[in-house]
């Protein structure tokens, strides 16, 4: 008497999706993810603008009012080297300089979401690539 195997069925997979592949993308290689410190968050954006930076456009912006309320200097100061105070709350706020905080500007997803939240406040709407890199780039050169 011979036995017969029985096999089940096996499920095929479908190939990924465009959508998908998109996804993994824009997760994977978007400006400055993964970014480990400023200058590689700053390469990201300077590439995304596809214009150099330029430090002292990104002074102006900090300290200027752009029709709101606001300017980045209200909350972080006129140079940002110290730890500021948030103008609504009081709340206070670390040192946004790099030299003068290490922990800034070295998580891609957390600078993105508070430049979002932030030029919201300032400028009315997001900050562009290369308003982003310019802002960036004084940040930087602000040494001790």
């Amino acid at each position: 008497m011979r036995l017969l195997k029985l096999h089940r069925p096996t499920r095929q997979r479908s190939a990924p999706t465009a959508a998908w592949i998109a996804a993994i993308v824009v997760v994977f290689v978007a400006p400055g993810a993964g970014a480990a410190t400023p200058a590689e968050l700053l390469a990201g954006y300077v590439g995304e603008a596809g214009a150099p930076a330029d430090p002292a456009r990104g002074q102006s912006m900090f300290n200027s009012r752009h029709g709101r309320d606001w300017s980045c200097a209200s909350c972080h100061g006129a140079v940002p080297s110290a730890p500021g105070r948030h103008a609504a709350t009081g709340k206070p706020i670390a040192p946004l300089a790099p030299a003068f905080n290490p922990e800034r500007f070295t998580d891609a997803a957390k600078a993105d979401k508070w430049f979002r939240r932030n030029c919201n406040d300032v400028v009315g709407r997001e900050c562009s690539a290369a308003e982003k890199a310019d802002v960036l780039s004084w940040l930087i050169k602000l040494k001790p």
